[in-house]
């Protein structure tokens, strides 16, 4: 697939690339010139083993803005300054605004009684489409696809940059995961360490071939699949609704897919994310998270995607409570055979 880019260059500094199947021309229109200054850091937490990000300014973002403000959209001559100051685009991935991850970031506050890190690293919103409304389920399979081929590229160019350890490409959809943007769009993290739970699962995929050695057993979990990939309910799954996605071949990444996988990934994709809205007759809150490879770990790591939604029925949501906050220890009403059943019927 030929993707064609553009890059711009805000005036605060932060990067925009377009993507599109035809080359996007004609100048920006005007920006707004504001200085920014994100100054994020890492802390240590002693028990748990693992980095907190601090970024303050976070609490200052865009929340919930009404359509004629949304900074996702095109921009229009005179209209609303967006994000995005181009009257069209087809894909947008520009630098977050409000950042947890900098390139160049600020050395953490001094004299703290915990060890302290700079918050080295680059966090991106992608924007899936020009249109203010939609989902992965209602792009069609040629924006789909670029938006795969987007996914793709964004992991190649961040893995390339200087102390990225771990890229993680996710979209949260849905107020009741905290979404504060409706536009639909995901966001990618460059982390300067590998997160815990990637090195558990790194871990586990050093000894064995898990998921390879699980596939033949997953038929009474099965929801869909197409072209050598499974979307399935894990018989462990923490969620009632839970799905993964996964490459019956093992792939460390999105990267090594042929143009026949990444067609296939993203129609599947887009089919899973088609039976959640059909699941309750509306659309479904989810997040859903790339699990690659995280630096050194492509040998035996296993791509594969998860989708964890809140809702364990029409009008109840999954709340984590005391055992899941407390001690990490799921407690789920609902059998994954069940909602398997359920999700695979429902188209």
């Amino acid at each position: 697939m030929e993707v064609h880019k553009r890059c711009h260059r805000k005036p605060d500094g932060r990067e925009l690339i377009l993507y599109g199947l035809k080359p996007l021309e004609g100048p920006p229109l005007a920006e707004p010139q504001e200085a920014l200054a994100p100054a994020p850091h890492l802390r240590y937490h002693p028990l748990r083993r693992e980095w907190v990000v601090y970024a303050a300014h976070r609490q200052e973002r865009t929340f919930l803005p009404p359509k004629e403000h949304c900074p996702l959209c095109p921009s229009r001559e005179g209209g609303f300054p967006t994000e995005i100051p181009f009257p069209t685009f087809q894909v947008a991935v520009f630098e977050n605004r409000f950042p947890s991850f900098v390139p160049s970031p600020p050395p953490p506050p001094e004299g703290l009684p915990v060890p302290a890190e700079r918050a080295l690293g680059r966090c991106e919103v992608v924007v899936y489409t020009p249109s203010h409304t939609g989902s992965l389920a209602t792009l069609t399979e040629e924006e789909r696809l670029l938006l795969a081929w987007v996914w793709r590229e964004r992991y190649q160019a961040l893995y390339a940059l200087e102390g990225v350890r771990f890229v993680m490409p996710f979209e949260n959809r849905g107020e009741a995961v905290g979404v504060t943007l409706h536009h639909p769009h995901g966001q990618v993290y460059a982390y300067p360490f590998v997160p815990p739970l990637l090195e558990r699962e790194a871990q586990a995929f050093r000894e064995r071939p898990v998921l390879q050695e699980l596939f033949p057993h997953l038929e009474p979990y099965r929801v869909d699949g197409e072209g050598g990939f499974l979307a399935f309910v894990p018989p462990f799954a923490r969620y009632p609704f839970e799905v993964w996605v996964a490459p019956l071949e093992r792939h460390p990444g999105l990267w090594t897919f042929s143009e026949e996988e990444m067609a296939a990934f993203a129609r599947l994709l887009g089919r899973v994310v088609a039976r959640y809205d059909a699941l309750f007759g509306e659309p479904f809150p989810y997040v859903m998270v790339f699990h690659a490879a995280p630096l050194g770990e492509e040998r035996t790591f296993h791509f594969h995607v998860e989708f964890y939604p809140p809702k364990r029925a029409k009008d109840k949501l999954k709340f984590l409570a005391g055992t899941e906050l407390g001690a990490s220890t799921f407690v789920v009403d609902a059998l994954p055979e069940d909602t398997a059943r359920r999700l695979r019927e429902v188209l």
